[in-house]
């Protein structure tokens, strides 16, 4: 059952996956802008001052096709949608990570400032037992996004009105660089119909945090 709260919420809920034998996952997903890089961080962060070494995070952006393949597919403006990700590989990486004989498990890493997704770039320790997914579509509900579920403990949702989420994003792409007419196109063709999807095709989460 979906459940409001806040950060100490959350932090609570962690703690409580922590205490059990095992490797945990949770996953914080949102609409684009809405924080939930942001949450993860914080989360990660109380975390390693209480349990040094124990949780780790995994963006869901590591995944993300390269710029030739999406060329390819025709869809390089829009990427960030749902079907420019690699899904199956996430899926099986979460996988490994759940699997206690895996042991270390290499991941990708999104490189901001390139724009690709750099393979094995980071390792995830044996000794991590919860990691925090964070992504737009870990809650998706339509496949292949659905397909993760069975690999999720908990699930946290950031709820962020929409007028809130175009303030973020403007800003986030006015730091990147970007003309007036491009923030336009990035808005209004992909972020905020992205956000739309997510937020009324997203299951629903174990903890709803607000902005």
């Amino acid at each position: 059952m979906t459940s409001s709260t806040d950060f100490s919420g959350v932090m609570a809920a962690a703690l409580g996956l922590l205490a059990r034998p095992g490797r945990h996952v949770i996953a914080v997903a949102g609409a684009p802008g809405s924080g939930k890089s942001t949450l993860a961080e914080r989360l990660h962060d109380a975390l390693e001052a209480q349990a040094p070494g124990l949780s780790t995070i995994l963006p869901m952006d590591g995944y993300h096709y390269d710029d030739a393949v999406l060329h390819q597919m025709g869809r390089r403006p829009w990427k960030g949608a749902p079907d420019t990700f690699d899904v199956g590989g996430l899926r099986n990486t979460l996988k490994r990570l759940r699997d206690p004989a895996e042991g270390a498990v290499a991941v990708p890493v999104f490189d901001r400032g390139l724009e690709i997704s750099r393979g094995s770039a980071r390792i995830v320790p044996a000794e991590a037992r919860l990691i925090l997914a964070e992504g737009n579509y870990l809650l998706l509900d339509q496949a292949p996004w659905s397909d993760l579920a069975p690999m999720f403990d908990l699930t946290v949702f950031v709820d962020v009105p929409e007028p809130e989420l175009r303030r973020r994003l403007t800003r986030r792409w006015q730091g990147f660089g970007l003309t007036p007419d491009e923030i336009t196109f990035k808005l209004d063709e992909n972020d905020l119909p992205n956000g739309r999807a997510i937020i009324s095709g997203s299951r629903a989460a174990d903890l709803v945090v607000g902005a």
